[in-house]
């Protein structure tokens, strides 16, 4: 029976099973937190602008680790940085549900963070690695569809648990879970990784690009506690600009560079992870502060606001594998256009909601945001993947997954700030609420835009992709 089951052709379905069920982990992250947020807020009596570094503090190690744990992947083995990843990942939730104080939840946040950095792109190079170019968009679109079912999922269950066990939990229940993923990793998933050149760390890239990205997203936060003009402020926009502009350099004379920017010279490879940090500069701020907004302002309890969310995640659910398959057939290119177009016009429908508004006024924006995410983000995935060779799939998935963490934590920074700056009075009173409620429907305009522009880009950038030859991997 062993033996079985762990025949070749077997052993690549439970190879995906077990990626799939650590990125699972991850990305039920990214959206379990959200509804919890006005209870970890009134627990540990925290402020806006620490609730935000919650999120960020996971989004933005996130994303500015991603591509170093890519590398790492494909240097060192993908099977072994995706297991190390897990276990990060896993002790830090035990850390993250024990949080006493909000410094103590931020830093363990951060650390959660920097184990998923180096689960998330094992999880699509072990995939493209695996799977033959026959089967291989099957594949992307089961890891799409995983991915986004637990985005999907997040909601509800953040909701059920906080309210009928304590926020805590969100965090407690991945010790479990990553511990029995750890044990079905080691069992099932084959090693591989990029032995085509000699491979080195690219530490001067690490620097620059985290010390850009970290100012811009610090700046952004706290630019309406200091003010635009302060010295701070301004200092930490002109450290983004210099230290990005110092990682670009960098990245194009180094022998074996954290980011190889030869990439970018294919269109569709370009486009689509442009159009994947749009979609996560327009939506991630749009559930952070949705969330916010319906249980603060509209008064529904977390349960209520994570079933609030069902519409949406039921299409995700149904529609994103579909998508994959269709991409497969007739490429990406319109399919993310069209998506885009309905996730701007979801965009403006939340854009209209008021402090009177009731679940049949969120009820469009949920469902036409629903169907849209679900033919953006797996033809966009198979769109990228596609368009790079398997033994750089590391870097390639590390790439497209840290523009969207990235996209998601300067977005939810961006919609703070636009947010922060409409509000006035003292909170819980009428001309607080009344000041968030501009601040969310001006910040929500400016999302849909953003959207649209991404329509706009993907139709003129992504093009049909074609499935390189395989190249031979060392096994271990």
């Amino acid at each position: 029976m062993r033996a079985k089951i762990f025949d070749p052709e077997n052993r690549k379905w439970w190879t995906l099973g077990a990626v799939a069920f650590g990125l699972f982990m991850i990305m039920l992250d990214n959206t379990i937190v959200n509804v919890a947020l006005p209870s970890i807020q009134s627990d540990l009596n925290i402020g806006i602008s620490e609730l935000e570094w919650v999120f960020n503090g996971y989004a933005l190690t996130f994303g500015v680790l991603m591509l170093t744990g890519g590398k790492l992947a494909d240097m060192l083995g993908r099977r072994r940085i995706f297991i190390v990843g897990l276990m990060i990942f896993t002790v830090a939730s035990l850390f993250c549900g024990l949080a006493t104080s909000a410094g103590w939840l931020i830093g363990a946040r951060v650390v959660q963070g920097a184990g998923s950095a180096l689960m998330n792109p094992a999880t699509l190079s072990i995939i493209t690695a695996t799977f033959p170019p026959r089967q291989r968009g099957m594949a992307i679109g089961i890891w799409a569809g995983v991915s986004a079912m637990a985005l999907a999922i997040g909601p509800l269950a953040g909701g059920l648990i906080t309210q009928h066990i304590g926020w805590s939990w969100i965090f407690f229940i991945n010790v479990p879970i990553g511990i029995l993923a750890i044990i079905v990793t080691r069992l099932v998933v084959d090693e591989s990784r990029d032995t085509s050149e000699n491979q080195r760390l690219d530490l001067p890239g690490l620097l620059t690009s985290g010390i850009g990205l970290f100012a811009l997203t610090f700046a952004l936060i706290e630019a309406n506690s200091y003010g635009w003009t302060d010295p701070l402020i301004l200092a930490l926009f002109a450290t983004t600009v210099i230290a990005i502009a110092a990682f670009i350099v960098l990245e194009m004379r180094q022998r074996a560079p954290m980011l190889d920017l030869n990439l970018f010279r294919n269109s569709t490879f370009a486009g689509a992870n442009t159009v994947m940090l749009l979609v996560g500069l327009a939506m991630f701020g749009v559930f952070f502060y949705n969330s916010l907004f319906i249980q603060n302002v509209l008064g529904f309890s977390a349960v209520q606001t994570g079933a609030s969310f069902l519409p949406m995640t039921v299409l995700i659910i149904l529609v994103a594998p579909i998508a994959g398959k269709y991409s497969d057939r007739v490429g990406s290119r319109w399919l993310v256009a069209v998506g885009m177009v309905l996730l701007s016009i979801s965009l403006l429908s939340f854009s209209r909601l008021e402090a009177t508004s009731n679940f049949w006024d969120i009820l469009p924006g949920l469902l036409i945001g629903g169907f849209g995410m679900a033919i953006v983000m797996t033809p966009i995935t198979a769109a990228a993947m596609g368009s790079v060779a398997v033994d750089k799939a590391g870097v390639g998935s590390a790439v497209l997954n840290s523009g969207r963490q990235v996209g998601g934590s300067l977005g939810i920074a961006v919609m703070g700030a636009i947010v922060a700056a409409s509000a006035t009075g003292v909170p819980g009173t009428p001309a607080a609420v009344e000041g968030f409620v501009t601040g969310y429907q001006h910040a929500l305009q400016v999302a849909a835009a953003i959207a649209l522009a991404g329509a706009v880009l993907s139709v003129a950038t992504i093009r049909k992709y074609r499935h390189e030859p395989e190249p031979v991997f060392e096994g271990a």
